[in-house]
């Protein structure tokens, strides 16, 4: 059986942020959120590494990030471009915005020939999260049906303070596999609980805070690209039609697709860690604060690559 590789999703740049959020230090050793989902991959089996970043990122990217990976994991860079559509179909003009996250991960086609773990690249997981994605993709193959994976978190663990976050809310069924995600894109705390809106904020509906949520940390077997490249046609025959600037393909659609023809199943793999990540301005500090914990606990040493 192949290693797992990590497939980390950095060519998003942070819109509500404003700039590179993914290279903004969270300690005083400089290091980036990124850094401890590296330690924590390296640390749980994983020896190779796939960024995709966008091009015109590249020098920056490889100063503050890939530079240092390198002398610990085997690194590879694949780049995210809008114009990487399949044949017979063309951007639409003025579109600037990328196809969105299975899009992203279809970039890496070239780079993985076995199975592959993806994380967001400004969402810090927990060092369990990855020791147990490492151990189901070493240990499961596809049979008869596709054999994925997805780390849940629950969602009181994932909200900020300082606005709304957009989340996957999980629906498991008795064997703790995956029936369905729904996209959440406004969540946010509220009277003392944690409720979302489908209509701008103008009503909300409560939910309960121990709801399993996807923060994008999937599993997958290599079949997983070949299924986002089968379905990307589809995808823009139809999102071109209806949406053509803001339509993205996303990956937690490509996985209910295959879920809802009964060809793949996802095991739920739940952790209790605290999510961190900088969705504000504001989150920073808590950020930091967190990291600095968890080193004083010896959950990670002051300086991580030394």
């Amino acid at each position: 059986m192949k290693k797992p590789a990590l497939v980390i999703m950095a060519a998003g740049m942070g819109s509500r942020y404003g700039g590179l959020k993914q290279i903004d230090p969270v300690d005083s050793e400089g290091h980036i959120i990124m850094d401890f989902s590296i330690y924590d991959a390296k640390r749980a089996g994983f020896e190779k590494v796939v960024f995709i970043i966008k091009k015109e990122n590249e020098a920056d990217f490889k100063e503050a990030v890939g530079n240092r990976i390198e002398k610990v994991m085997e690194v590879a860079y694949v780049y995210q471009d809008i114009s990487n559509i399949p044949d017979g179909f063309e951007v639409p003009e003025g579109r600037v915005k990328p196809w969105g996250t299975a899009h992203a991960v279809l970039s890496a086609i070239d780079e993985i020939d076995g199975p592959f773990a993806v994380i967001n690249a400004d969402d810090y997981y927990g060092r369990h999260a990855f020791e147990a994605i490492y151990e189901y993709l070493t240990t499961h193959e596809d049979d008869d049906k596709y054999r994925y994976t997805m780390v849940g978190y629950r969602l009181k663990n994932t909200v900020t303070d300082n606005g709304y976050v957009s989340r996957g809310i999980c629906e498991l069924n008795a064997d703790r596999e995956l029936v369905s995600v729904t996209e959440r894109t406004r969540i946010e705390k509220r009277d003392g609980g944690i409720a979302y809106s489908e209509d701008g904020g103008s009503t909300w509906t409560p939910i309960d805070g121990e709801t399993l949520v996807s923060m994008n940390m999937w599993g997958f077997t290599r079949s997983m690209l070949d299924e986002i490249r089968a379905g990307f046609p589809a995808f823009l025959e139809k999102g071109i039609k209806e949406n053509p600037m803001k339509c993205e393909y996303y990956l937690p659609a490509v996985v209910s697709d295959l879920l809802s023809e009964d060809r793949a199943a996802v095991r739920v793999l739940e952790s209790e860690d605290k999510w961190y990540g900088v969705t504000y301005k504001e989150d920073k500090p808590v950020v930091v604060a967190a990291v600095q914990s968890l080193k004083e606990e010896g959950v990670y040493p002051q300086k991580l690559w030394e």
